[in-house]
């Protein structure tokens, strides 16, 4: 199934009869100090027909804490949010976010991983839409979705490092967070060692676009996946990672989450920390 819709597509999908469920999920991230985002300001000025807004920070995520700067949501703050927003195990879903595309790809994991069998983001996000935005704010029937949260697809520390001696841990986030050269926003700078550099941005284009299946699959192939070997993704909190995870599943490419990310690993002064380009 595609996990990813073009704006065409999509517009000929929400002209018919059974149109597909629509969430908002503008998110950005802000250092530490700046003002936090305000989605649902930006939602308000304009957004697509019958889209229904999500805030990230809120029921996408607990509040931090211990797993990390974005950890799971209360399962219980989700469901609730998803059925708010009309959203059923029968009718499909479709996630967009401002065009960077990692707050939809949080959404679009979230209800993978709880149990939704039909979830797409929308490639290249509000700014690739060219059809009519309003400000009009939709009253969706309540829907029915029960999030269950499957067996795999999610790691935690202990199972991230290992990993990454094991397998294929890859790290989304940009190169010089890597290599410890910057740190803008948590308190240890470097990687988990192990760890392969595979910044999530080499995934699109300048638009913001999802590069071509192929593509994606000779770049990840060239950092180690194969395919056939376990692959895991983390970043700096758990959302960039998993457009990562999207990234890969366009690819034809299986990969779990570690939603703590290096916020949760660098916390813990326990933890290894490697820095420089090499893995280990």
């Amino acid at each position: 199934m595609n996990v990813i819709i073009s704006a065409s597509d999509l517009g000929h999908d929400l002209s018919g009869d059974d149109p597909p469920v629509l969430l908002d999920i503008r998110w950005r991230l802000t250092t530490p100090g700046a003002p936090p985002f305000d989605g649902r300001a930006e939602y308000a000025a304009g957004h697509l027909p019958g889209a229904v807004h999500v805030e990230l920070d809120r029921e996408l995520a607990s509040a931090p804490g211990a797993g990390g700067r974005h950890p799971l949501p209360d399962l219980d703050v989700f469901g609730a949010a998803m059925r708010r927003a009309g959203v059923s195990a029968g009718r499909p879903v479709v996630v967009y976010d401002g065009g960077q595309g990692w707050a939809a790809a949080r959404a679009w994991w979230l209800l993978r991983w709880t149990g939704h069998p039909d979830v797409r983001v929308l490639d290249g996000g509000l700014a690739a839409w060219e059809g009519p935005l309003t400000t009009d704010e939709p009253r969706p029937a309540r829907g029915d979705f029960e999030p269950v949260p499957a067996a795999t697809g999610l790691l935690d520390a202990d199972a991230a490092g290992a990993l990454a001696v094991s397998g294929l841990l890859l790290d989304a986030r940009a190169g010089e967070r890597y290599r410890g050269e910057v740190e803008p926003i948590d308190p240890v700078g470097g990687h988990i060692p192990g760890a392969v550099s595979a910044p999530t941005a080499e995934n699109v284009t300048a638009d913001g676009l999802f590069l071509p299946a192929a593509e994606l699959r000779a770049r990840f192939e060239k950092l180690g996946a194969t395919g056939e070997n376990a692959v895991g993704v983390y970043c700096g909190s758990g959302v960039s990672a998993a457009h990562e995870v999207l990234a890969l599943a366009v690819a034809g490419i299986p990969a779990d989450l570690y939603v703590g990310s290096w916020s949760q690993w660098s916390a813990d002064p326990e933890r290894p920390v490697a820095t420089g380009p090499d893995p280990s």
